[in-house]
């Protein structure tokens, strides 16, 4: 089985400042990868990468076997195949949660109206949203707006589905409802890559931990060896902080 994304060498700048240093990662299909490591630690910017919205200044991005950090690559076509959720949701306000949810189908993949509506309907019914389709996002609670937004993502049938610390912004107690998603997800096969601040849900569910640091991936490995035996001081030390 081939790698579904391939970072090699990967270094990326602002300014005279280092946010990534020669990161390197395989994505296999059905891996839910989690980064870890304090804030700043490049983790956000990774993700950036992966989806190009921004580009990189030394390295090799590959996705389904193509070099999509090549210039000349269509980032539009490749964003077709990579769903990506952020920490702010960043729904459209003057759009309905439905609407929001089918939009990408229909302009971007061409998906008639009513396939993209039965397709968000079946989703949003199964993550307990059906009667919140005809709303707008400032009508719903924060779990409920991250949890439209994870719809909307899948609504595109993604083949790698990237978190940006999802559950950050959210209420303690609406945390757990968009971790079960993303649970669910995984148990389905779903190949994600996520920055995570959970580290309960990423030794749970993960097959493989990132530990970031300074912009560099500081070690790697199950999430059995990264939360039980770290081999580097400097995971030791932010584990004994967070956990």
């Amino acid at each position: 089985m081939s790698a579904l994304l391939e970072v090699s060498g990967v270094r990326k700048c602002y300014g005279e400042k280092v946010v990534l240093d020669d990161v390197s990662l395989t994505v296999e299909p059905h891996d839910v990868i989690c980064l870890i490591g304090s804030s700043g630690s490049g983790k956000s910017t990774l993700l950036r990468c992966l989806n190009l919205l921004e580009d990189i200044d030394d390295g090799v991005i590959r996705f389904e076997g193509e070099e999509i950090s090549d210039p000349r690559i269509d980032a539009r076509d490749v964003r077709k195949r990579i769903g990506m959720v952020f920490q702010a949701y960043n729904l459209f306000p003057h759009l309905t949660v439905l609407e929001n949810c089918t939009l990408a189908p229909r302009q971007v993949h061409g998906v008639r109206r009513a396939d993209a509506e039965a397709r968000a309907q079946e989703l949003l019914a199964r993550f307990g949203l059906a009667d919140q389709a005809a709303k707008h996002p400032d009508k719903l609670s924060g779990g409920q707006q991250q949890r439209a937004a994870l719809v909307r993502a899948l609504c595109t049938h993604p083949t790698l589905l990237l978190l940006d610390e999802i559950t950050a912004a959210l209420d303690p107690e609406l945390v757990g409802e968009v971790l079960e998603i993303v649970r669910a997800e995984a148990e389905a096969g779903m190949t994600m890559v996520l920055a995570t601040h959970e580290m309960a849900f990423a030794r749970e569910v993960a097959t493989k931990v990132c530990f970031l640091d300074q912009g560099r991936i500081l070690e790697q490995g199950l999430p059995s060896e990264i939360f039980s035996n770290p081999r580097e001081e400097r995971t030791r030390q932010f584990l004994r902080r967070v956990l």
